[in-house]
């Protein structure tokens, strides 16, 4: 539940809704006469019920919503796993008992690495197993 005193300064506190939507912008805690004259010039409100009927707050509100919802696009979730994958090859930080020994860099041997897999020289690895065979 919200408490109108905390957005509305004390002078409009006991005005109900209907009576706040026709009250100045200057009404808003935290809005001077100021900003209110400033905000008429910029936009032609006057009124906490025209601020809120303004399309730019309206467009506002709705791209801030709807990025809440958005989700990542393929391309974005592979770029993620491929740094999330990386981080982990050089430095195990999410592993206590590795950086309390003082280790930074896990080293796998050559012949460990799965060339389908691997992302740094992996034509490298594929190579040098099909040479080795």
């Amino acid at each position: 539940m919200m408490n109108i005193e905390t957005i509305v300064d004390d002078k409009f506190k006991t005005q109900c809704f209907r009576e706040l939507v026709e009250a100045p912008i200057s009404a808003l805690r935290g809005v001077s006469p100021d900003d209110a004259r400033a905000m008429s010039k910029a936009f032609g409100v006057n009124t906490i019920g025209e601020l809120a009927d303004l399309r730019f707050v309206k467009w506002a509100c709705a791209i801030k919503t709807l990025a809440e919802e958005e989700t990542d696009t393929t391309e974005q979730k592979a770029k993620e796993t491929l740094l999330d994958e990386a981080v982990e090859m050089t430095f195990p930080a999410s592993d206590p008992i590795s950086v309390d020994a003082g280790i930074t860099r896990i080293e796998v041997p050559p012949e460990k690495v799965d060339a389908a897999t691997d992302h740094q020289d992996a034509a490298k690895f594929a190579v040098n197993a099909k040479a080795a065979k």
